[in-house]
């Protein structure tokens, strides 16, 4: 059982807490039992797996969690062993920051049958908050570059597109969404083929990115349960 702080595989797990030291070592850390368990039903072999009191002394592990109550699992997955590649419906993010929006719009997508893709500038799927936010649906839910997704791109706007309701499905759809404070930028616009917004005859001015995301797959899932 590991006992010392500085055990290589505790420093391991510290160092994953950073984006820098993901992208390095390919790695990513994950801790819960129901994470563990998400990824080897996923078909995935973790490269590493430190239980509480089996493997390293409870306090420790403690000291390695991001969790404000350690888990008693912590294991380390490859990121080369995430699904890759295009769904018939996808959500492209544009530059979406924040890691629990990332992870939430990860398990919308897992829950209506879509793939994710990313640009650069999103928020890392695996980072500690996304991961936690995604249930596990990191490891189900295929992901590609933000330009790799074939299909009529329609770019989910806050007002003035057509509402979401009438537009029309023909072949893959990838839905565009950008970060909710900056949207997204002209360039991008020019480069989809449709704008469209969900209608909201509430008060609000705008709705937070991942429920955008989960409203536009329930819409599609709704008119054409593929």
């Amino acid at each position: 059982m590991i006992t010392s702080r500085d055990n290589e595989r505790l420093k391991l797990v510290r160092k994953l807490h950073d984006r820098r030291w993901r992208d390095k070592l390919g790695l990513f850390a994950v801790e819960g039992e129901d994470l563990l368990e998400a990824g080897l039903a996923a078909g995935l072999e973790p490269a590493d797996v430190l239980v509480a009191g089996e493997d390293a002394a409870p306090e420790l592990l403690a000291e390695v969690s991001t969790l404000a109550h350690p888990p008693r699992v912590v294991a380390v997955f490859r990121q080369d062993d995430l699904p890759r590649g295009t769904r018939p419906v996808t959500l492209a993010l544009w530059q979406v920051g924040d890691p629990g929006n990332v992870g939430t719009l990860l398990r919308a997508a897992d829950t209506f049958g879509a793939g994710v893709a990313l640009s650069d500038g999103c928020a890392d799927p695996t980072g500690p908050k996304a991961v936690r936010a995604s249930m596990g649906s990191l490891f189900r839910v295929p992901s590609a570059g933000f330009d790799e997704s074939p299909g009529k791109r329609v770019a989910l706007v806050p007002a003035g597109g057509a509402p979401l309701p009438e537009l029309r499905i023909d072949g893959d759809v990838v839905l565009v969404l950008g970060a909710e404070r900056e949207g997204l930028p002209a360039e991008i616009l020019d480069r989809c083929d449709e704008r469209a917004s969900i209608p909201q005859p509430g008060g609000s001015e705008s709705l937070n990115v991942a429920m955008a995301g989960a409203i536009a797959l329930y819409e599609l899932a709704r008119r054409d349960p593929r």
